[in-house]
């Protein structure tokens, strides 16, 4: 297996559109990967309570639509086939809770299953990802303890840890989501096709070729 570090944010509409398109690879290709994911904020600053999404729009891009932006990620998703209900999205969360959330899942061995669940929770059925009640009902969908998740949720427990990772991530230059690692080497930036990651994957199976001189 090759470690397959995924950067991500699961209020970020693009990390969705990469992970499904990794996802499709990986269900045609085969699988050579560990996955591993690590926390990154989009919205460090974001108040601990989240924001009115329109506010959040406006501020950011002059425009409670998002303007050219959010256009960008409409016209990617359909391409691709991925479900986003943005109007139905009324707020913007902080993501610290729900980076606790994936870090503790990775612990129990389910965390691509909560990282798509995070997502179809904001992006299909537009909750809160940042209250702890609908963390612990991803949580106890994914067959985690959900009054465990509450009692962490309502501790500081692994704040540090998330602060910490994401920290280092910024270190290494990273400075938008999605990002992939591939073997601790290969950076791959951005939603990329499934065709990338085919090639990817063969790569990786077939392995180098030894009669090359």
């Amino acid at each position: 297996m090759v470690r397959l570090d995924i950067i991500s944010d699961p209020i970020c509409p693009w990390c969705l559109i990469g992970k499904t398109q990794l996802d499709r690879a990986l269900e045609t290709a085969g699988n050579p990967f560990e996955i591993v994911w690590h926390p990154f904020q989009l919205n460090p600053d974001m108040p601990p309570g989240g924001m009115d999404r329109a506010d959040y729009l406006r501020a950011k891009f002059g425009d409670p639509a998002g303007g050219d932006a959010y256009r960008a990620v409409r016209e990617r998703a359909e391409a691709a086939g991925v479900v986003l209900d943005l109007d139905g999205i009324t707020r913007v969360p902080n993501t610290v809770d729900a980076q606790r959330l994936i870090h503790w899942a990775g612990i129990e061995g389910c965390q691509s299953f909560v990282v798509q669940r995070l997502f179809e929770a904001y992006f299909r059925d537009g909750r809160d990802i940042g209250e702890t009640d609908v963390l612990a009902d991803v949580a106890d969908g994914a067959g985690m303890d959900a009054a465990v998740v509450l009692r962490l949720l309502a501790s500081d427990a692994d704040r540090e840890e998330i602060a910490e990772r994401e920290a280092r991530v910024r270190e290494m230059g990273v400075t938008a989501v999605p990002t992939f690692i591939v073997g601790g080497r290969h950076a791959v930036p951005g939603a990329q096709p499934p065709e990338l990651w085919r090639r990817v994957i063969a790569e990786l199976m077939d392995g180098p070729d030894d009669s090359a001189p």
